[in-house]
């Protein structure tokens, strides 16, 4: 299995139309041995939207991790001291994640989580999506494509004649991120 044994904090915030192509990717790094942390936004465990229940989301997460979830700021911030994961990962990571995360902002349980795991120097992995990333939120991907121990999973316009500033990650390129990251490598391109 390609990832045994490593352990992963699989975060999710509030992009609710990207749930439905994360998830078959996070059964994926279960299939592969992946001890999976699963760690949601405040939004997201709070909001029932025309692409599914909260609490619909929150069953499946457990059952396809085995764990209950991190849903607080308390609960996210012994992944630092007690060094819990290997990688963190965030899909999808919503423009709002990443400008609070550019900007040293530690407000949401997955904010917490990709800090105190970065206070270990370990690689953090981020699946943009927000119809804002070629519009205000530029500058802030800008900034997170220079941090270290940052990775992005490959990302383009989803839209480009409807919604131009629009920005997605390729969903089905997480998981070679997340192995690139691991050997302190970006996977590239990175835009496509």
């Amino acid at each position: 299995m390609l990832l045994e044994g490593i352990r992963i904090g699989f975060a999710l915030t509030g992009s609710f139309c990207t749930f439905g192509q994360v998830l078959p990717e996070l059964e994926k790094f279960a299939a592969e041995g992946a001890d999976i942390y699963p760690i949601i936004s405040e939004s997201v465990s709070k909001f029932d939207t025309r692409f599914g229940k909260a609490d619909e989301l929150k069953q499946k997460l457990r059952t396809i991790t085995g764990r209950e979830i991190i849903t607080s700021i308390v609960e996210a911030e012994p992944i630092g001291p007690k060094s819990l994961l290997d990688i963190m990962v965030v899909a999808p990571c919503t423009g709002n994640t990443a400008a609070k995360m550019a900007n040293a902002v530690t407000d949401t349980p997955v904010l917490m989580a990709c800090k105190a795991h970065l206070r270990n120097g370990k690689p953090v992995v981020l699946s943009i999506s927000t119809n804002d990333g070629l519009g205000n939120n530029a500058k802030n991907i800008g900034m997170l494509l220079n941090m270290k121990n940052i990775y992005l999973v490959p990302f383009g316009q989803d839209d480009p004649f409807k919604k131009p500033n629009s920005l997605v990650a390729k969903t089905e390129l997480i998981m070679p991120t997340v192995v690139e990251a691991l050997k302190g490598k970006q996977i590239q391109p990175v835009l496509v």
